[in-house]
């Protein structure tokens, strides 16, 4: 008798939470749609927080997903790319793709950098700087370790005059939840 409760109450537990998991995912996308529009999520991730951000962002509104990775990678060493991260804004350099990506057949692309030094990472002004945005809108959206967006949405826009840049969304770290991404979009009203 007490197998067969406590196999009861296992079933209970497992039907709770998957309902719980099941009204979750409905709410997540509920009020999003972009039938209508063609959706591209662009994103560099040097530690992987960013790239997290961006698939969730990919899931909710269905859009197409590209990673901006530069030909030469980063180092592995954090105090290394922190250095170098500086001296390339400073320099203003705009490191080669292996892929500049392609825009053109989008409506709206998401574009997502973590933040170094107060402003998008470089490969993400590459992308910017070498794909034409007249008539596209940006949403931009950072992952930080601290210091918060800073000016990496006013720099965006700096680099995609002819674009229409919305409010960004910012995450610390890996903090990002479907809902608050979900709430988010919904207040753009793409």
């Amino acid at each position: 008798m007490k197998k067969f409760a406590l196999i009861i109450a296992g079933v209970m537990v497992v039907g709770v939470a998957a309902g719980y998991l099941f009204l979750n995912q409905m709410s997540v996308g509920k009020e999003i749609n972009m039938i209508d529009k063609k959706v591209l999520v662009a994103y560099y991730s040097y530690s992987g927080n960013t790239k997290k951000v961006a698939e969730k962002i990919k899931n909710i509104t269905n859009g197409d997903i590209f990673e901006i990775v530069p030909k030469k990678a980063y180092s592995k060493n954090y105090d290394e790319v922190v250095a170098l991260a500086r001296e390339e804004k400073q320099k203003d350099v705009k490191p080669e793709l292996v892929d500049n990506g392609n825009v053109k057949d989008y409506d709206i692309i998401f574009v997502g950098t973590p933040v170094w030094w107060y402003t998008m990472a470089s490969p993400v002004r590459t992308f910017l700087t070498k794909n034409d945005f007249t008539d596209k809108t940006i949403v931009p959206f950072c992952t930080h370790g601290g210091g918060g967006a800073s000016s990496t949405y006013t720099d965006m826009q700096k680099l995609a005059p002819d674009a229409k840049v919305t409010e960004g969304y910012t995450s610390y770290e890996n903090s990002a939840k479907d809902s608050e991404i979900t709430e988010w979009i919904n207040k753009l009203k793409l």
